[in-house]
């Protein structure tokens, strides 16, 4: 992720004749704020899970219900949050999450009870659209036209690298007696407050026009040689209106809805399964966890840069075959002495597999899905239709968090809800397979209305 961004970096140096694009300047906050704001709210609690269970004395299903609280939550606020980011612009809204977002996780430490978890991660769902996904891409297709595919993918990718790095730097805060989780989580808050907040108000702005800039950097002359053009007031695409009634919206809702339903039953029930069921250490059921988030950075950043080059909707059926592969690696099938037996993976080899591919397809899907709004429906109402889909993903997703540990609690076991995950995943990929961008011109096409 940091060489691409220093590549792209480069490049626009050399393009900009001295004169250094604004936009990589709102692409490193952006990637630094949502690495912060990931890590804390969506990366770090999973590692909680297995100590608040003792601690509280409460069960998988119960410890659970807090991711799904607040991705529920979250969901139903985003197409809300969405319809405010294209009415009033990215800034300032973003402004109000990060300080939001701040304080709760202050408070979050100093818990007693799960039902204030529960409150808490209700906090976190109401900023995470006003300071997560749906602003940063908002923000982002604002700056960048060209360059999209790797400024998105590189946002993303943030996310990724939250998810590789910051297990890996609580669990073992977790582990120590001395500490524990409320010190780890005290940590990632003073780090959100010294790096993201002062990010936001100080470098974040709405559009290149603010300074006086136009998208990647361009200097786009009028032929007679006068000023740059203005940016227009009304950019291309479809209305909310018009997007809902197309196929495409409903197959790109339904596909990333089934993918994010698998995705998140792996992230947020796979600590505990190695922990719990296989013996594993904290710290080594963590290095498996961040080794999907590993391989997801290459996924995100990878195909988001491919598909600026690629078409889109192909480079997003590779991307959901591979979280469909890896998926196939949970299960451990045995037709020995002609009996037919499904279980769950337990070798480490067959692990570090499962993490390759399960995280580059995680990766790549994640980034497409934000891509492919853009490609099919433009920017004109961008931040509704992100809202829309951004919904029916958390939505999906808080249901897999729920579904996860509610049948690990019930069944005593892991195997249908990894069954499941597969299941999830292929009935995804299909859908994927129908989506056809819609064409739209400054005037939407009447075909299409």
């Amino acid at each position: 992720m940091i060489i691409g961004l220093n590549r792209v970096l480069e490049e626009s140096l050399r393009q900009s004749k001295g004169t250094i694009f604004y936009g990589w300047y709102i692409l490193a906050a952006s990637v630094v704020i949502y690495f912060l704001n990931v890590g804390s709210t969506y990366s770090a609690p999973p590692v909680l899970y297995p100590q608040l269970i003792k601690e509280f004395g409460s069960t998988e299903a119960a410890i659970s219900l807090t991711g799904a609280i607040q991705l529920t939550i979250a969901g139903l606020l985003s197409p809300l949050i969405g319809a405010q980011i294209d009415r009033y612009g990215a800034r300032n809204l973003m402004r109000i999450g990060v300080l939001l977002l701040g304080v709760s996780m202050m408070i979050y430490p100093l818990a007693t009870a799960v039902w204030q978890l529960y409150v808490l991660h209700a906090v976190f769902a109401v900023c995470q659209p006003i300071c997560g996904l749906i602003i940063h891409v908002v923000l982002l297709s604002t700056w960048f036209a060209k360059k999209r595919g790797a400024a998105v993918g590189l946002v993303v990718a943030g996310s990724s690298m939250a998810g590789a790095v910051i297990p890996n730097i609580i669990a073992p805060i977790i582990s120590n007696p001395d500490y524990g989780w409320r010190y780890a989580f005290w940590f990632l808050a003073i780090a959100f407050w010294v790096i993201a907040v002062p990010l936001c108000f100080i470098v974040i702005k709405n559009r290149p026009s603010d300074v006086g800039q136009q998208p990647d950097g361009d200097s786009a002359v009028q032929a007679d040689g006068e000023a740059p053009v203005a940016e227009k007031s009304t950019p291309p695409g479809l209305t909310f209106r018009q997007a809902r009634k197309t196929s495409a919206l409903w197959f790109l809702a339904v596909g990333s809805g089934l993918i994010l339903f698998a995705i998140v039953i792996v992230q947020s029930q796979l600590v505990i399964y190695l922990n719990q069921d296989l013996g594993f250490s904290l710290e080594l059921a963590a290095f498996y966890l961040s080794l999907t988030w590993m391989f997801s950075i290459a996924g995100k950043f990878g195909f988001a840069y491919l598909s600026d080059r690629f078409r889109k909707q192909n480079i997003m059926v590779i991307t959901t075959a591979l979280l469909f592969l890896g998926s196939m690696l949970l299960l451990r099938v045995d037709v020995s002495g002609g009996n037919l037996s499904i279980g769950l993976v337990q070798s480490r080899s067959a692990l570090i597999i499962f993490c390759v591919l399960f995280g580059l397809g995680f990766g790549g899907t994640f980034s497409m899905i934000q891509l492919l709004v853009v490609e099919c429906f433009g920017a004109k109402e961008l931040g509704r239709i992100l809202g829309f889909i951004n919904m029916v993903d958390t939505l999906s997703a808080s249901a897999g968090i729920a579904v996860g540990g509610f049948l690990r609690t019930s069944t005593g076991s892991y195997q249908i809800p990894f069954i499941i995950v597969l299941i999830s995943a292929f009935a995804g990929l299909i859908n994927v397979w129908f989506i056809k961008p819609v064409p739209f011109e400054e005037e939407v096409n009447p075909a299409v209305r």
